[in-house]
């Protein structure tokens, strides 16, 4: 059995072992900090877009979504301040060679202390850092590892460089001649695809403020320290919306939205106690207030969610040095302005990570005659990568065909599995492993009254059901 310090390995591994993450060009020895999703790791990150996408634009009348183009003009990263302020401070180990993000190093070392009962100088060494990020004090950040006696975990060392700031921006060239190319930029966040698109968005849906919307997609960047599985990736992909307000009312928004996305990831079925707020204490070049919403993963509280209250500073920006104006005018109030822009920021693939870390379940079985345990992967059905599994008792007397009419009936409606491999309860394990709900067996009683057996993966309880129940009962648990 996994314990919640090796937790995290554990899944980790199951999600290789049941096909739903596997690192990327594994065959060619990997890439780091990029990841590619398996057949089951694929259909719930699905499941998880659709359920966001489906709270954000069927769910509020004033939000639509979009799809923008991941290249844009590079005029606008300028704009936007990814050219002068998208960075990182690293520091390096001179022994090994190692790099890390100041705060990570940090962070790992106030975490050791806490272990070690110290949670006061803990917080102490936390707040010291919170105060020298706020005042980008490079020298200051130095001078507090240095006095902390932070170490490399790799030379075992405190023979540090000075802290320097990275730019997380990836280039590229557009043009078919590198002669004539011109630098562009894989976007490093989906916000900005919003923002230019305002005006169009705005004009051609008649959109009235406030109104938000709403985009998923890729985004890039060039991490230093990208660490934790699919927690910190190079390429990941966002959940965003803006929200565009009438100025002086974007506090009462913000608050709004910061329960709203609480709501929202409530609605997972996970406890409250496992989520908490976390005030920016550094605000972006950009935010007026932010908030993170943290899970408690395997590995402790880290952000799932951002909500910003981004003022003006984004449409005030392009409408500079693009020289077209971004305003909206306002018939309530009879006046042209800029509207204001709260922002809600979900990370996907840290969603998939942690609706994994809720779903993964160790449970021992053993009774005083038989040693016995299994791995269950607890997802809401809503969420839940195959819904429904079809597994006739046996190969022959006619069961098969009885169960593809059922998959038949069942798969225009949701992802339904069909397996007719191995001992019943083998079945049974491989599905609770992929976190399927529902399981139905076709028996020989099948044929004599029409009813077939439905266990239900969390209790493992069985039940005698007639055929002609099972979409309702299914459609019922994931709606």
């Amino acid at each position: 059995m996994a314990t919640d310090t090796n937790k995290f390995q554990a899944i980790i591994s199951h999600c290789k072992e049941y096909g739903f993450i596997f690192q990327s060009s594994e065959i060619y020895d990997g890439l780091s900090a990029v990841y590619d999703y398996g057949q089951w790791g694929s259909e719930l990150k699905k499941n998880i877009r659709d359920y966001w996408w489906k709270s954000m634009t069927q769910m509020h009348e004033n939000i639509v979504g979009i799809d923008a183009a991941i290249f844009m003009h590079p005029t606008t990263w300028k704009a936007s301040g990814h050219v002068d302020n998208f960075s990182d401070p690293m520091i390096d180990n001179k022994d090994s060679n190692k790099r890390y993000r100041v705060d990570h190093l940090i962070e790992a070392h106030a975490d050791l202390l806490e272990k070690e009962g110290k949670k006061a100088e803990a917080d102490a060494l936390l707040a010291s850092m919170d105060a020298l990020l706020a005042k980008d004090d490079l020298a200051g950040l130095k001078t507090l590892i240095e006095d902390s006696k932070i170490k490399c975990t790799v030379s075992g060392t405190a023979n540090w460089t000075d802290v320097r700031q990275f730019n997380l921006m990836f280039s590229t060239q557009l043009g078919s001649v590198s002669d004539e190319a011109s630098e562009i930029y894989l976007r490093p966040e989906t916000a900005q695809g919003i923002f230019v698109n305002f005006l169009n968005v705005q004009k051609t849906g008649r959109m009235k403020i406030p109104f938000g919307i709403a985009q998923i997609g890729k985004a890039f960047r060039n991490e230093i320290v990208a660490r934790q599985f699919v927690f910190r990736m190079r390429e990941f992909e966002q959940m965003e919306m803006q929200f565009f307000v009438r100025p002086g009312t974007e506090d009462q928004w913000y608050e709004y939205w910061k329960a709203e996305r609480l709501k929202w990831h409530l609605s997972l079925g996970i406890p409250a106690e496992r989520y908490r707020y976390h005030d920016h204490v550094k605000l972006a070049h950009y935010a007026k207030a932010a908030c993170d919403i943290e899970y408690e993963f395997p590995i402790g509280f880290k952000e799932v969610e951002g909500i910003h209250s981004r003022g003006d500073f984004d449409l005030s920006q392009h409408q500079l040095y693009s020289k077209k104006k971004l305003q909206y005018f306002d018939n309530e109030i009879n006046q042209n302005y800029v509207p204001y822009v709260i922002e809600t920021s979900i990370g996907l693939d840290r969603t998939i990570l942690l609706v994994l870390s809720e779903a993964y379940t160790e449970e021992d079985l053993s009774t005083p005659e038989k040693q016995d345990s299994r791995v269950v992967l607890k997802f809401p059905p809503k969420l839940a990568p195959i819904k429904l599994a079809v597994l006739p008792l046996l190969k022959k007397d006619g069961l098969p065909e009885i169960a593809r009419q059922i998959m038949d009936t069942c798969k225009p409606h949701f992802y339904c599995f069909y397996e007719e491999k191995d001992a019943i309860g083998k079945r049974y394990r491989r599905m609770d492993a992929i976190g399927t709900p529902f399981c139905i067996t076709v028996d020989h009683q099948t044929k004599e009254d029409n009813t077939v057996t439905i266990r239900y993966r969390d209790s493992m309880q069985q039940e005698r059901i007639p055929i002609n129940k099972i979409l309702e009962i299914v459609q019922k648990q994931i709606n």
